[in-house]
């Protein structure tokens, strides 16, 4: 991969002299969703498919981005004197807005850059390809300019710029998870206070399998931040009889005890999951230190009804994934994973199950929605990386 990016950086830019390759990873959720903006635990792993960069500094200010999954659009022109969100901009908000956080977090970038991207997580599947943009752009400015950065501070980095360049309302999961991977690893994070350890995968005799629904979703235009208000809302309501500085901090029995104190039905609703997912959760990891994986998909497909019936962000196409998954003998546990609205599923499968439960469940879903699911086998892969 690395011969067939520089070739074709040297074919966009006239050459490829001086210039360097990276990856970041993409990410997937096993369980823990819509829970790290309500001060929850995550279990995200990143996986071995991602974005892979090819980039090389420049004596102007210029920055010029190309990519290979939009190649129709040619070579993208800015500067690092108009570093402001623009529509027309499309993916190439993503990397500015980096190079913009940094500036506002103190750091310098004196140079423009040439940077070619080509990603092989599937576009708006809800792997984080936007987050893994984000963490490779900043790993390489990082790694340019010696800016000595951490790679938790490029995540919290990557995260502000979606937040306030992008206008997404994001949690710290994704960045997290990409910035941080580590093989055959999933880290268990809370996202209260970014505390974490590492937990080995271990699924003998299983594989993780992706489905992906092709429904396409924009998470800025999606309910995502109405979602996350309706939760702040909630604490706060809970806020005026309990001290308490997040959802997370409840388990279930605080919950059906103070959960009157929420006004309105779909609001209790929204913070019942935030607080029951957090706590499957923690049962979750705790269930696979003991090598009860059994107990593991039992615990995601609950993550699943919880997302269809209380938070409400899944929809027919991922529904129909998961529930005709869980028709398939040898499927441990499946689920939607990721902000919802379209995107993906996430499956612990029997190693000899996997051929069928393509089969099957593709066949069950091109019936109901009309059109094809695609269907990824991952591993567990590290963080980023210069190649």
């Amino acid at each position: 991969m690395k011969d067939k990016i520089l070739q074709e950086f040297g074919r966009v830019f006239g050459n490829a002299e001086g210039a360097q390759a990276y990856f970041a990873p993409g990410r997937v959720n096993l369980i823990g969703e819509h829970t790290d903006y309500n001060g929850g635990h995550v279990f995200p792993c990143a996986l071995t498919i991602g974005t892979y960069a090819v980039a090389r500094k420049r004596e102007d200010r210029k920055l010029r981005f190309y990519s290979m999954n939009f190649n129709h659009l040619g070579i993208t022109e800015s500067s690092l004197d108009d570093l402001t969100p623009r529509r027309e901009a499309g993916w190439t908000n993503y990397p500015k807005g980096v190079i913009w956080a940094l500036g506002e977090k103190g750091y310098s970038i004196p140079q423009g850059i040439d940077l070619l991207l080509y990603g092989n997580i599937p576009n708006g599947s809800g792997l984080s390809s936007s987050a893994s943009v984000e963490i490779v752009t900043g790993y390489i400015l990082n790694n340019m300019f010696e800016l000595g950065i951490s790679n938790q501070d490029l995540a919290l980095i990557g995260q502000f710029s979606e937040n306030n360049f992008n206008g997404v309302n994001c949690g710290i999961m994704d960045q997290f998870a990409i910035a941080m991977g580590k093989k055959d690893h999933a880290i268990f994070l809370d996202t209260a206070d970014l505390s974490f350890i590492y937990a080995p995968i271990k699924l003998e005799g299983a594989k993780i399998v992706i489905s992906c629904s092709n429904k396409k979703r924009g998470l800025g235009d999606s309910k995502y931040n109405e979602r996350r208000q309706e939760c702040e809302t909630a604490l706060k309501e809970i806020q005026q009889g309990m001290g308490i500085d997040t959802l997370g901090d409840l388990n279930e029995e605080m919950f059906e005890r103070v959960k009157t104190a929420i006004k309105d039905e779909t609001r209790q609703k929204r913070a019942k999951h935030a607080v029951y997912e957090n706590q499957r959760t923690i049962k979750a990891v705790q269930a696979l230190k003991d090598n009860n994986i059994a107990l593991f998909g039992k615990l995601m497909n609950e993550s699943h009804i919880s997302l269809r019936d209380d938070y409400e962000v899944t929809g027919i196409e991922l529904d129909t994934l998961v529930e005709e998954a869980w028709k398939v003998e040898g499927v441990i546990g499946s689920r939607m994973t990721g902000a919802g609205f379209g995107g993906c599923t996430v499956s612990i499968v029997k190693d000899e199950a996997v051929e069928r439960f393509k089969e099957q469940v593709g066949a069950a879903y091109q019936a109901k929605i009309g059109y094809a699911a695609d269907f990824y086998v991952v591993q567990v892969g590290a963080g980023p990386c210069k190649l």
